[in-house]
């Protein structure tokens, strides 16, 4: 009678263990599907724009890099902010900042007043980021953290899908993809206001939690930097290059929802794959090494359209699974109080990535034309590349 009541106690504890509380992840993945719409939609729109009013490119990649300080300002702060005023109010002060600003880009039209917009709206995004990510780590039990960091990171991936499909709909014209992506940011702030309650606390601030986590997963923290220097970089300039090699407005912006397509469907995947795997880092090395080959393939496949939109599809699941296997790896090595922190320093330097990747990026269409384009970007993967085989080799993974 004891074993049996000892092991239906032991049962309870597992369940308990490896339940999932969807309510408050939901209010997370809301969020973090409202920031993929407003930036899939919002990048290209503004570059598109931009280039319109004549603005160069390397000028163009200057301003979207503002959206890299934005956020290495926001992510150290924003977990104090939280912890004196709670994550859910604090997500939801984000929401009202970024919706109002993204309404804010058409109405003001000076190239200058770009920059502080860009650093307002970047800065509540990132907030939206941080918190998003430490409140579905929270609710992510250690058994199915890789499976619900896919459905998270998924969810980011349909909205950046869904972003360039609207902009190919609505076009770059008049008022209202402002107004649409201004309304999607405003909707996320529905299921926050539900999940009174449920939000995650952060614990008590420990000396040094924040910048130590920088370093601490080396494979992790740069994953999610070349994450962020491609994506921003990519997305940003992506119809920018597509004008150039022959492609309309609309065709561009449809091969950008291909990428986010490939995101989508692939990330659950991934993350189940990365749940049944002892280390991690080795399909950290085959997403960087597909993101690699793929990019250096790109001028090859500008004479047709759908072959390009194939390849792209499978290359965007394979590089967004940097920051959900990334992600996750960060997660199996930390718990506990640290989340908070930590999860602020893997955004840290995925805002470092999208400081650099426009401006990277940006630079080398000016400078060597629309070669450059991809070998900018085949350069931030091999360097990757290099750092995941020395840290195999130096830190095995041990059992």
């Amino acid at each position: 009678m004891t074993d049996e009541t000892d092991e239906s106690i032991l049962s309870e504890v597992e369940r308990e263990v490896e339940s999932v509380d969807w309510i408050a992840a939901g209010a997370a993945i809301a969020s973090i599907s409202a920031v993929g719409i407003a930036l899939g939609l919002g990048l290209p729109l503004l570059s598109v724009i931009l280039e319109r009013r004549g603005i160069s490119a390397t000028m163009i990649g200057a301003n979207t890099a503002v959206a890299g300080i934005a956020s290495l300002i926001c992510a150290p702060i924003i977990t104090l902010i939280a912890r004196r005023i709670g994550v859910r109010v604090t997500m939801l002060i984000a929401v009202a900042f970024a919706g109002a600003s993204a309404l804010a880009f058409y109405y003001l039209t000076a190239f200058w007043t770009w920059f502080p917009l860009r650093l307002v709206f970047h800065f509540a995004i990132t907030a939206l980021f941080v918190l998003s990510e430490f409140w579905i780590n929270a609710a992510a039990p250690p058994g199915k953290r890789g499976v619900v960091l896919g459905i998270y990171a998924s969810c980011l991936s349909l909205g950046f899908a869904l972003g360039p499909w609207l902009f190919s709909q609505i076009g770059s014209e008049g008022v209202a993809p402002f107004a649409v992506a201004a309304l999607v940011i405003f909707l996320a702030g529905i299921p926050l206001v539900a999940s009174r309650g449920r939000e995650p606390v952060i614990g008590e601030r420990r000396p040094g939690s924040f910048w130590r986590y920088l370093t601490a997963v080396p494979t992790a923290t740069a994953a999610v930097l070349i994450f962020g220097a491609v994506e921003a970089g990519g997305f940003a300039l992506f119809p920018v290059y597509g004008s150039r090699v022959g492609f309309d407005e609309a065709s561009a912006a449809q091969l950008l929802s291909a990428i986010g397509l490939g995101n989508v469907l692939l990330q659950i995947p991934i993350g189940l794959l990365s749940d049944h795997l002892r280390d991690r880092r080795i399909l950290l090395l085959i997403c960087a090494a597909i993101g690699f080959v793929g990019t250096l393939f790109l001028p090859l496949l500008v004479q047709n359209w759908w072959l390009m939109a194939a390849v792209l599809f499978v290359w965007g699941g394979a590089v967004a699974g940097l920051y959900t296997v990334g992600l996750a790896h960060l997660g199996s090595h930390l718990s506990g109080a640290e989340l908070a922190s930590a999860n602020a320093a893997f955004v840290f330097c995925y805002s470092a990535g999208m400081l650099v990747g426009p401006q990277v990026i940006g630079g080398s269409l000016d400078v060597f034309g629309t070669g450059g384009f991809a070998w900018s970007i085949a350069a931030f993967f091999a360097v990757y590349l290099v750092l995941v085989v020395v840290r195999l080799f130096i830190s095995p993974e041990r059992s």
